[in-house]
């Protein structure tokens, strides 16, 4: 089976990584979803989206010469005309339009639950990232 850039195919997971997924599309041949390619918006960890074993459209996006295959999932979705992601806010997973399990409908104790949990997060690591720089430039030396 020759792999064309532009064709759409459906593939099988096999592995996941931090930076992607590998698809078996047909007869052996694999290729690589890079995690940017996931989805339209922000992709933090890959396992949020994808599991061993899912069967997944992707379109081929390039072939190298040495014979590595690059795959998009989120190019393989069809949209209806004049429907363009947007750039700005609907990036983070629970953003207006997103595709995945943060874009369903959300109850309004969900969303909060969400914001408090992810808000305590940061701050948590903020706080440890400034224990380790107390004493910077305006501090007195004794």
């Amino acid at each position: 089976m020759a792999i064309e850039v532009g064709a759409k195919l459906e593939g099988r997971v096999t592995g996941i990584t931090r930076f992607g997924a590998f698809i078996d599309l047909a007869d052996g041949v694999t290729g690589l979803v890079h995690i940017s390619e996931i989805a339209d918006h922000y992709v933090r960890d890959v396992n949020d989206y994808l599991k061993i074993d899912d069967i997944v459209t992707v379109k081929v996006i390039r072939v190298d010469k040495d014979g590595k295959i690059a795959l998009s999932i989120r190019q393989a979705v069809d949209r209806p005309a004049g429907r363009v992601p947007s750039q700005r806010g609907d990036r983070r997973p629970g953003g207006r339009g997103g595709v995945g399990p943060a874009s369903g409908k959300l109850s309004f104790e969900e969303k909060i639950s969400r914001f408090l949990r992810d808000s305590e997060e940061r701050i948590a690591s903020l706080r440890r990232n400034a224990e380790g720089k107390r004493g910077g430039r305006g501090a007195r030396r004794g």
